[in-house]
């Protein structure tokens, strides 16, 4: 068991308007996509692939936080 009072707690964000490449998985924000092609592909590969699949949000009803000291993920609800 950690010895981490979690006192320093992150927000993180909700995943909307994710995108998948459906050839090497990378989750990207939509608004992040620069030049409508997936960047990990055309890095390792020198290829544009543009086959994205959205990625659904996870309707949990609840808001999750990262303790900036140890790293674990606090959800509440």
């Amino acid at each position: 068991m950690s010895s981490c009072k979690h006192s320093t707690l992150v927000l993180l964000p909700d995943k909307k308007n994710m995108l998948r490449c459906r050839r090497c998985h990378l989750t990207i924000k939509a608004d992040e996509l620069e030049g409508r092609y997936c960047p990990e592909c055309y890095e390792i590969n020198g290829n544009k692939q543009f086959d994205f699949e959205e990625v659904a949000e996870e309707e949990t009803g609840s808001t999750k936080y990262r303790c900036e000291d140890c790293g674990l993920i606090v959800e509440s609800e």
